[in-house]
């Protein structure tokens, strides 16, 4: 009897410890997903019969880790895999993937291909059909193009020149070395600077270098995802790309004044935002906005401004940036005139400005001593017609703008009822 209490104790703990391995928890992508960057990375993994299943496996869980936080798609980033053997494989271009679960479950099923080490062939497959725009799971044109390079060191061939015919199209290379590998070869081979990336690392430790691989990845792929344009003394347009289309919430705006204040130790000066205090603006738009008019700023001005995605689905980052209002040209800058006749000219100023602008006055009055005559018009307005001249006589117009403030600008010129020069 005791004999079977055993044997059945030992299949419980049998079913129980298989039921562990199997339900082992799914790693899932940190809260803050990597909205910051924009283009193509290709992973050449050696697979050759040099590494082992357990090397192989080791680099693509490295891989997995290394690529989890960044958000993936169409306009965003984008992964293929090339492996290494005697006829190297594209196991995945890069518009196969375009979300996090299914990129995973793919780096676990890849199976080694063993034979020779024949990088020279795989960077040939590389250039002529993964990095070539326009091809089937191509690369984009004009957004930067990434090689990753996970070797073993054993027996690459000779690579330095196809490594350099990708530098010269653009391709970044980037090394990780888990052998004994020619470090002036791969140091030749890598997009400057060395050392952010090539790294040398034991294949068991490889976790550690994970933050300055994906560091320096970022760095070469960021997005300008916020930027300012038709920028004024009072106002400027906000754009940014919309990462929230399809999913509920909304976009976040607050801006404010950059005031400069003392720096460091060094003695220079620094910019200190408002933003964060309480001499920032808010504003929000919905999530399928991508861009908003701030107005009421004031000239020659530097301001900050944050944008932030809200949504309960997503974390996303903030996106920030500064930007400088133009100086105050006050209306009118300059005064000019045409359709002149024996009669009547036609006379125009610039630049208008409404938002600071009252009024404008017209002045002119015949030289040398004629009677003065005065038009009064909308500050909306930038040009009128003088009407009942005399002809073959010269006159003097005079713009004067009230601005808002109070204070006043003028500017006078000479005008001719006939053909030729006053």
């Amino acid at each position: 009897m005791y004999s079977h209490m055993l044997t059945w104790m030992m299949k419980v703990v049998l079913v129980v410890c298989s039921l562990l391995r199997f339900s082992s928890p799914q790693r899932t992508a940190p809260e803050g997903v990597l909205n910051c960057c924009e283009g193509d990375i290709l992973f050449l993994v050696d697979s050759s019969g040099s590494v082992t299943s357990y090397e192989h496996a080791r680099m693509l869980s490295f891989l997995s880790e290394l690529l989890l936080p960044f958000s993936l798609g169409k306009d965003q980033v984008r992964v293929g895999l090339l492996q290494v053997g005697t006829k190297p494989r594209l196991e995945f271009g890069f518009d196969r993937y375009i979300t996090q679960n299914g990129l995973q479950g793919a780096l676990k099923n890849i199976r080694p291909l063993r034979g020779d080490t024949n990088t020279v062939d795989a960077l040939k497959m590389a250039k002529e059909w993964v990095f070539r725009p326009r091809t089937p799971d191509g690369a984009r044109e004009s957004l930067p193009r990434v090689l990753v390079w996970l070797t073993d060191g054993i027996k690459p061939g000779d690579v330095i020149g196809p490594m350099a015919e990708l530098r010269q199209q653009g391709v970044a290379v980037l090394v990780v070395s888990t052998g004994h590998s020619n470090y002036k070869v791969l140091r030749e081979v890598v997009t400057p600077p060395v050392e952010n990336h090539l790294h040398f690392v034991d294949l068991d430790d490889m976790s550690i270098i994970t933050k300055d691989l994906r560091d320096a990845i970022i760095e070469i792929i960021r997005a300008e995802r916020l930027y300012v344009q038709d920028v004024s003394t009072n106002s400027a347009s906000l754009h940014w790309r919309p990462v929230l289309s399809g999913l509920p919430g909304y976009y976040e705006i607050r801006f404010g004044q950059v005031h400069t204040g003392g720096g460091g130790s060094g003695g220079g000066t620094g910019t200190s935002p408002s933003i964060g205090g309480s001499q920032y603006q808010r504003l929000t738009q919905p999530a399928e906005s991508n861009s908003i008019k701030l107005t009421g700023l004031k000239p020659d001005t530097t301001y900050s401004v944050n944008l932030i995605p809200e949504s309960n689905e997503l974390t996303f980052n903030t996106l920030s940036t500064t930007f400088k209002t133009k100086p105050e040209v006050a209306s009118p800058a300059v005064v000019t005139i045409s359709d002149s006749g024996q009669t009547s000219v036609r006379v125009s100023w610039g630049p208008l400005q409404p938002e600071t602008v009252t009024s404008y006055y017209i002045e002119y009055s015949a030289l040398p001593r004629g009677n003065l005559q005065v038009i009064t018009l909308d500050r909306t307005q930038n040009s009128t017609v003088l009407r009942n001249l005399q002809p073959d006589t010269t006159y003097l117009v005079t713009v004067t703008a009230r601005h808002a403030s109070g204070k006043e600008k003028a500017m006078s010129v000479k005008v001719c009822t006939q053909e030729g020069e006053c």
